[in-house]
């Protein structure tokens, strides 16, 4: 939870660059520079997305081969800022926790 909760942060404070700020950054670029950058350099594909504010993409590239992985946050105005990255992804589908007594 607390990871997810750092990782919301992050995008919306990524998600909250102008275009000019996100053109200094030395981690942005438009999206499909970044995308085909981590499919050819890292081997990593999309796994998942969601929005965020002020309309902002966040999305969670990796590798099942390398278990690298990435997570962009993409501005309305196209441009792809990498948010966060690492090794050891996993793919999990776990099931919520049942709830409790409803008294």
């Amino acid at each position: 939870m607390k990871i997810k909760l750092g990782l919301l942060s992050a995008g919306c404070l990524v998600g909250a660059a102008t275009l000019a700020e996100a053109q200094q950054l030395q981690h942005c670029a438009p999206r499909d520079q970044v995308v085909e950058r981590l499919a050819d350099k890292y081997g990593e594909t999309r796994q998942s997305m969601g929005l965020g504010s002020n309309n902002a993409v966040m999305e969670v590239f990796a590798s099942s081969d390398s278990g690298s992985w990435t997570i962009t946050v993409t501005m309305t105005n196209g441009i792809t800022c990498l948010v966060a990255s690492g090794q050891a992804f996993e793919e999990l589908a776990e099931a919520l926790p049942p709830k409790g007594d409803p008294a």
